[in-house]
C-alpha cells in the first residue's frame, strides 16, 4: 500500500498519468487493522490525484 501511495502522489507532483493493474481482491479484515489503513491512503491519495489536478488514472 505504502509503494502505491507514493507512486500516486509522485504522479500527481509531476502531473503524470497513472495506471494500476490490481490482480487483488482487497483487503480483508483478517489480515489486521494495517492492510485496511492501507487501502484508506491509496484512496485517500487517489482523491487527490482526481480532485486537484484532474489527471488521467485508469485501474485495470
Amino acid at each position: 500500500g505504502e509503494k502505491i501511495t507514493r507512486l500516486i502522489e509522485y504522479a500527481t507532483n509531476q502531473s503524470l498519468p497513472v495506471i494500476i493493474v490490481c490482480a487483488s481482491g482487497g483487503a480483508r479484515m483478517q489480515e489486521g487493522s494495517l492492510s485496511l489503513m492501507q487501502m484508506a491512503k491509496i484512496s485517500s491519495a487517489s482523491y487527490n490525484y482526481q480532485s486537484n489536478k484532474k489527471l488521467f488514472y485508469v485501474s485495470i
